[in-house]
């Protein structure tokens, strides 16, 4: 078998983690079978549909590196094709034009909650033979099975039924002739090809309506593979309040796709206790029967770790690019002392994300406010003085301003001064950056370069004069 997959959003908003989630194992799913990865914007609501929207889906796989191998194809391209289906049905007697109105519709619904049924259209327009009513667009219902099931081997969930019973004659063209979501789907799976349907289970009571549709069309239907929602940290369906937001929301936060990517394919699936994964070793190892019915929690704390992760093993020029970036976001325009991949490196084991590795570089490209209370009140008391003026002597004859003659002058400092490195290290750290954490002092000085450096330590001699003249 060819195997041909499917990702089809519709273009009304971001590409969220759910839907982000569902294009990489439908990617997966092809790559690790050779078979093609179809991508289609299904943007037949023409209210909702935005080309920002269109925008924001496209941007976010090409960022996740989800590329495909098909399309993007267009449902509002494809109109005529439907419309060719809609007359098939029509002719067959598998769909009927339906003239009820709103207030029709809303009148039979209200006297089935009062009958203590389920709301649903009861086929009235099966075998009208009354006249149109004028001036009422008709709408096309297809005609659905009024007995028997639907049963369909679901990949990830089993066997799955419905009764048709249950199922009442759904729209499949607007009175305008727009297509509705469930015939325009099956159209373009059987036009398409697709093998196999991996989606959101929110889809699984779309799917027994489809069917009914593929087999009034005498086409063989594809393979379904329904997978579990995403759940927040506290149990509840992942929404905006878990901070869900659009994929490209997490390259503005400084992740690196690659950990999105190894967070999103253990949302429900696994193989074995290995957590981390390379694109390849995904490709090599998913299978979609391996996918866990059972709903899975996104856990940020685990995707900052894996960030990490990939920060720790990325290429020095890449990551530095990635922290300009940040630090343009963050408008810290005056010049560091060391280019940004010479900094990524300096700092890739002590952040989570690059906006991160960003706001623990600001002191390196501007001026701190205040120093920090406790960092000052431990570390910037009177005893400080000596070893502050001591270094500040030595570092203005250092004639390179690099790490090992940086070194070297702290060192040489706190011998000459019979004490350990920490009392100079430390009022030193937060003379140059206002706190008591930075990376190495020699590191440290670098990112500050000279002029900023010595400024800054004058500075805090004048504060630790001021502080001891008034104790």
């Amino acid at each position: 078998m060819n195997v041909r997959t499917r990702f089809a959003p519709s273009p009304t908003g971001l590409l969220h983690v759910g839907g982000a989630r569902t294009a990489l194992f439908c990617w997966l799913f092809a790559r690790h079978h050779g078979g093609t990865f179809v991508l289609r914007i299904e943007d037949t609501d023409r209210e909702r549909s935005t080309q920002a929207s269109i925008d924001a889906i496209l941007d976010g796989l090409r960022w996740l590196g989800l590329d495909a191998d098909e399309g993007p194809w267009f449902q509002t391209d494809r109109l005529a094709i439907y419309q060719e289906y809609i007359e098939r049905l029509l002719c067959t007697g598998r769909a009927y034009r339906c003239w009820c109105t709103r207030e029709e519709l809303d009148a039979m619904r209200d006297a089935q909650r009062a009958r203590g049924e389920k709301p649903r259209y009861d086929g009235r327009c099966r075998h009208r033979t009354a006249a149109p009513p004028a001036g009422v667009e008709p709408v096309i219902r297809f005609a659905n099975p009024l007995d028997g099931a639907v049963v369909f081997n679901d990949l990830v969930r089993g066997t799955v039924s419905f009764d048709n019973r249950e199922l009442d004659d759904l729209v499949i063209a607007r009175a305008d002739g727009m297509p509705t979501y469930n015939f325009g789907v099956v159209i373009d799976d059987l036009d398409m090809d697709i093998t196999h349907v991996i989606r959101g289970d929110d889809h699984v009571m779309n799917t027994p309506r489809q069917l009914n549709i593929i087999a009034a069309l005498d086409a063989a239907p594809p393979h379904y593979a329904h997978v579990p929602m995403i759940l927040g940290a506290d149990g509840q369906r992942l929404s905006k309040r878990h901070g869900a937001v659009g994929v490209m929301q997490f390259r503005d936060d400084g992740y690196l796709p690659e950990a999105l990517l190894n967070q999103l394919v253990r949302l429900g699936w696994s193989h074995g206790d290995q957590e981390i994964f390379s694109r390849e070793e995904m490709v090599a190892k998913f299978d979609i029967e391996d996918v866990n019915r059972a709903p899975a929690a996104f856990d940020y704390d685990k995707l900052g770790w894996l960030n990490q992760h990939y920060i720790r093993q990325a290429d020095s020029e890449r990551l530095g690019a990635l922290l300009a970036e940040q630090i343009e976001r963050m408008g810290l325009g005056a010049p560091s002392a060391v280019s940004p991949s010479a900094l990524a490196d300096i700092q890739r084991d002590r952040a989570r994300t690059m906006a991160e590795m960003a706001d623990k570089s600001r002191f390196a490209f501007e001026e701190y406010g205040e120093f920090d209370e406790r960092a000052a009140k431990k570390h910037l008391r009177p005893v400080a003085l000596q070893p502050l003026e001591a270094i500040r002597e030595r570092l203005g004859a250092v004639a390179g301003w690099e790490p090992e003659p940086l070194h070297a002058a702290v060192n040489e400092c706190a011998a000459a001064l019979s004490v350990n490195l920490g009392k100079v290290a430390q009022p030193l750290r937060v003379a140059l950056t206002g706190t008591a954490a930075s990376p190495a002092i020699e590191l440290t000085l670098q990112m500050v370069g000279r002029e900023a450096s010595l400024s800054r330590i004058d500075r805090a001699i004048a504060y630790v004069r001021n502080r001891a003249d008034q104790s």
